[in-house]
């Protein structure tokens, strides 16, 4: 909330570097909230409660697009400044500012770190163990299946971001829109994944009960070959009802394929699972955004930059024949195992035994 409040004294290239700096270090929260719900549900069920939770998340990009640009910043500019735009854009991001601060309030005040209660009392009574992040990291990083995960998260999450970045400015140029309806028409991207995100979820854990850790890993590909797809078709296309309606599909798999991503995460490194969504979850999605960006930037036309991010995306799907998680079938060969199908009972089994053994000893130390 605090760099977003101080976006109005943007004055240089420099000063809207070191702004954006902190923003994306704040925006780690988004991280920090994917392994937060982990904690919270069993993985039989993670696909769509991470998805639903990220889902709506990225809510934020299209309500930002209508609300600043199509309510607020109108607002601002023509009501309380009298036309004058440049005062309006240097103080309407105090708005989000003061909603950020405000959650960050209600999560603190009402929140807990996982089922059990927070860390910090757990740890006390040394029902969870002192880890070393350093040590989980490593744990995480040193797994090929992480880096897979990275590049096809990148791809999914670097579309959301280009999209928000890009497609309103697109239907200006490409259709002569005024900014208030592109900004309107560009926003629908972002609503589609109040839904979309946990469908993509929701699919990858049924496809787990019936065809194991290998139907996540086909789902994924599969929306991951047709999210590109609907950009090639997207670069295409001449009419305006048209490009309207593809980036709504497009959103459609684009958030699905970020909704598969996390029903797979979890399963990666079972001793490391921060590290991982911390690795895929966080680090991807703005890399993925700067590389299409500098496609934008760089290629002579729009659809040039369109064609690489399609292409980027389509073998990045196909990299899912290479993802083998220790106990499950992967793409092509493995199989699964009892022992890690029965990993999210056996870690509660394996809480609820420590649990009693706990309670036992206390019990114990109490009698006379």
């Amino acid at each position: 909330s605090i760099p977003t409040a101080l976006t109005g004294l943007v004055n240089s290239l420099a000063s809207l570097a070191i702004l954006r700096l902190f923003i994306g270090i704040a925006g780690s929260s988004f991280v920090m909230c994917q392994c937060w719900s982990t904690r919270m549900f069993s993985k039989d069920i993670v696909g769509v409660a991470n998805g639903l939770v990220g889902g709506w998340g990225n809510v934020g990009g299209g309500v930002t697009q209508i609300v600043m640009g199509t309510l607020l910043f109108p607002l601002f500019r023509d009501v309380i400044y009298d036309g004058d735009a440049e005062k309006a854009w240097r103080t309407v991001c105090v708005v989000p500012a003061i909603v950020a601060a405000l959650t960050a309030v209600i999560v603190v005040t009402t929140s807990e770190d996982c089922p059990d209660g927070n860390y910090k009392e757990l740890k006390k009574q040394g029902h969870i163990p002192e880890d070393s992040a350093s040590a989980s990291f490593r744990s995480g990083a040193a797994d090929l299946n992480t880096w897979l995960l990275y590049i096809q998260y990148a791809c999914a999450t670097g579309v959301t971001i280009t999209m928000n970045n890009f497609a309103a400015t697109h239907f200006v140029d490409e259709f002569d829109l005024s900014t208030e309806s592109a900004s309107a028409i560009a926003s629908i991207f972002g609503f589609v994944s109040i839904f979309s995100r946990s469908l993509g979820g929701f699919t990858s854990d049924k496809f787990m009960a019936h065809y194991g850790m290998r139907g996540r890993v086909v789902w994924q590909t599969t929306t991951l070959v047709l999210e590109g797809i609907c950009i090639f078709i997207f670069a295409m296309v001449e009419e305006l009802w048209a490009a309207i309606l593809l980036p709504i599909i497009l959103s459609i798999f684009v958030m699905a394929a970020q909704g598969s991503t996390y029903g797979i995460v979890p399963y990666v490194n079972r001793s490391a699972p921060g590290a991982v969504a911390g690795i895929v979850v966080g680090a991807a999605g703005p890399i993925g955004g700067v590389f299409f960006g500098l496609g934008f930037r760089q290629l002579a036309n729009t659809r040039d930059a369109f064609f690489l991010m399609a292409s980027v995306i389509v073998f990045s799907g196909l990299l899912s024949v290479f993802i083998n998680i220790k106990g499950h079938r992967g793409f092509l060969c493995g199989e699964e195992t009892e022992e890690v199908d029965g990993g999210a009972k056996a870690d509660d089994k394996e809480i609820e035994d420590d649990k009693a053994e706990d309670e036992a000893a206390v019990d114990d130390a109490n009698v006379p």
